[in-house]
């Protein structure tokens, strides 16, 4: 049975983000449904991350009242909940990386002004 990505990360231990990084990167293939929600072989999701022991998982995954879970609406909300969790996890990798190039771009503009600052001081100083 194929992992999604909430249950990837409680089998491992890591953030749905970090899974999810994984799978745009290539370490780990998954296939992409319809839907948006991922579905992740767990050998190769293993092969990446090994899985934690059993008494470390989160053992609540699937505690929906069996009445709930046999309603063809529960199974579409399902689907549609794990897609846009895969969607939150997506825009927060996408958020991290965004915030890690503004941070680059920020340290080089301060790096530049520094050495322009400097060259213009001394340049002054010298009378050049």
């Amino acid at each position: 049975m194929a992992y999604t990505l909430g249950q990837a990360a409680k089998a491992t231990g890591k953030s749905k983000a970090t899974i999810s990084k994984a799978i745009k990167s290539g370490r780990i293939s998954a296939l992409k449904e319809e839907s948006g929600a991922f579905r992740i072989d767990p050998s190769e999701l293993h092969r990446v991350y090994p899985p934690l022991p059993l008494g470390e998982q989160n053992e609540t995954q699937n505690e929906t009242p069996v009445d709930y879970q046999n309603d063809g609406n529960f199974k579409a909300l399902q689907a549609r909940l794990e897609a846009a969790e895969d969607r939150l996890a997506d825009k927060e990798t996408v958020i991290s990386d965004l915030r890690e190039d503004r941070d680059r771009w920020r340290q080089q503009a301060t790096a530049l002004l520094e050495d322009k600052r400097s060259k213009g001081f001394f340049r002054r100083l010298l009378g050049q």
